[in-house]
């Protein structure tokens, strides 16, 4: 078997807090004099019901460790680690989410707050075999009025190239706002011709996957893999070509499934669902990129080719060059060549 972290990949799902190393955590919060769970420290990975009682710890677990970034060099760390990290592992194209509300008051507002991400993530690009992409991501726990603001500053930003953002997303518990109440936000991002990549389809069911593809119109959808539900609506979302990030170690940790074999990876694969992994939250779950990756192997059976094609669906998926799509392509085909194995 193949070493999957020289597998060349695409990472494009992984959130700004969530990517920060343990060791990072309790340094900042040293400085800042913050007391953190025990539960972001104690080397064990979240384990917690897909019940609202559930993602409430999970919340309050993300919300600490959140608070311990409170500056512009704390900013910078988790933006520079997340690139290293991921260039460990294989990984040629990083797309971080952000939702720049929760810094802007230790750097002077919400644009700064963007400016700081954006910087880093082009000088992350330049020192490390890694490409860095930002996607700026609304939270469904505040007014839709606060998902406007983001979305027209996020179209401020719009580029694929370094300094630039790429997408708009929609994160937080799927289960709060009503998801048409953020049509317009996606409207003004894709005007300023962002991908749309919300949140869906991982706590609730068909129907929300239903209403995210219908009022938002993704690109890419963030977890999804409640389609699998639904085989009529699976076969919607392949024939629209929408890419579902697909984070095994999260669906355990959230307790959407409750080994990685439930993960539905394979009912998604056998129809054709075009699937890019991700780790989503690694300070929590204690599970990477690569991790997802050897889910796909150990848990559910994918050989090497297999976990090839999953390799270049990300890529593909990216939103990166199609000058960049078809360099990493080449290194996946090198991968798999008789003499790297």
């Amino acid at each position: 078997m193949r070493d999957l972290d020289t597998l060349p990949k695409a990472h494009l799902h992984l959130h700004f807090t969530g990517s920060m190393r343990v060791a990072t955590l309790v340094e900042l919060a040293e400085e800042a004099g913050i007391r953190v769970p025990a539960a972001l420290t104690d080397a064990d990975p979240l384990r917690v019901p897909a019940s609202q009682r559930g993602w409430f710890r999970f919340q309050r677990a993300y919300d600490a460790a959140r608070a311990v970034v409170r500056s512009e060099r704390a900013m910078r760390r988790i933006v520079r680690e997340a690139a290293e990290d991921d260039a460990a592992e294989g990984s040629r194209r990083l797309e971080i989410q952000v939702d720049p509300t929760s810094y802007a008051p230790f750097v002077g507002g919400l644009t700064p707050a963007l400016e700081i991400v954006l910087d880093e993530a082009a000088e992350a690009s330049a020192r490390t075999a890694v490409e860095v992409g930002v996607i700026v991501a609304a939270s469904r726990t505040r007014h839709p009025l606060d998902a406007r603001t983001l979305a027209r500053l996020a179209a401020k930003y719009a580029g694929d190239g370094p300094g630039g953002v790429i997408g708009f997303g929609l994160s937080n518990d799927e289960r709060r706002g009503t998801t048409s109440d953020f049509a317009a936000a996606f409207r003004i991002a894709r005007r300023a011709g962002l991908a749309g990549v919300p949140h869906g389809g991982e706590l609730e069911g068909p129907e929300h996957v239903r209403e995210v593809i219908a009022h938002l119109k993704p690109t890419r959808l963030g977890h999804g893999v409640r389609a699998a539900d639904d085989p009529d609506l699976l076969a919607r979302v392949v024939d629209a070509g929408i890419v579902l990030e697909v984070c095994p170690a999260s669906n355990v940790s959230l307790g959407v499934s409750q080994e990685p074999a439930d993960v539905p990876l394979r009912t998604l694969l056998d129809a054709g669902a075009h699937v890019a992994l991700g780790a989503d939250d690694p300070l929590l779950f204690l599970s990477r990129l690569t991790d997802q990756y050897r889910i796909a192997r150990e848990a559910h059976g994918l050989d090497d080719d297999a976990l090839a094609e999953l390799a270049r669906a990300s890529i593909r998926a990216s939103l990166t060059s199609e000058t960049s799509k078809a360099t990493m392509l080449a290194d996946v085909d090198a991968w798999l060549a008789p003499e790297a194995s």
